[in-house]
């Protein structure tokens, strides 16, 4: 089974608005949904940058919701993110989250 229906309702987006950004019809995310039809490589590519997840987490291949990533993956800013990331406490680590989920939601 794949993961768009859940992806899809972590981010509050409903079936005629996915399917308007994927420019495909409701019955289409309904059918990917359900698991009758699979996505096309155009609409996957969408879905993962909608989402931020990798493609297999999206066709259900993996539990893994990012790929593994390399530090040589990351430029400079994003390392820094990262170690200033995991110097921080839980509190301070559920803060920025939830801004960052604030700010991803309200695009």
């Amino acid at each position: 089974m794949n993961n768009i229906r859940s992806l899809r309702k972590e981010k509050h987006i409903s079936q005629t608005r996915l399917s308007t950004e994927l420019e495909v019809s409701q019955e289409t995310i309904s059918a990917y949904e359900n698991g009758k039809h699979y996505p096309s490589a155009k609409s996957l590519i969408k879905l993962r940058d909608l989402f931020g997840v990798s493609i297999d987490y999206i066709l259900g291949l993996t539990d893994q919701r990012y790929p593994a990533l390399q530090r040589s993956d990351l430029a400079e800013d994003e390392q820094l993110l990262l170690h200033t990331y995991r110097k921080m406490d839980s509190p301070g680590k559920q803060r920025l989250r939830g801004y960052l989920d604030a700010i991803q939601t309200s695009r």
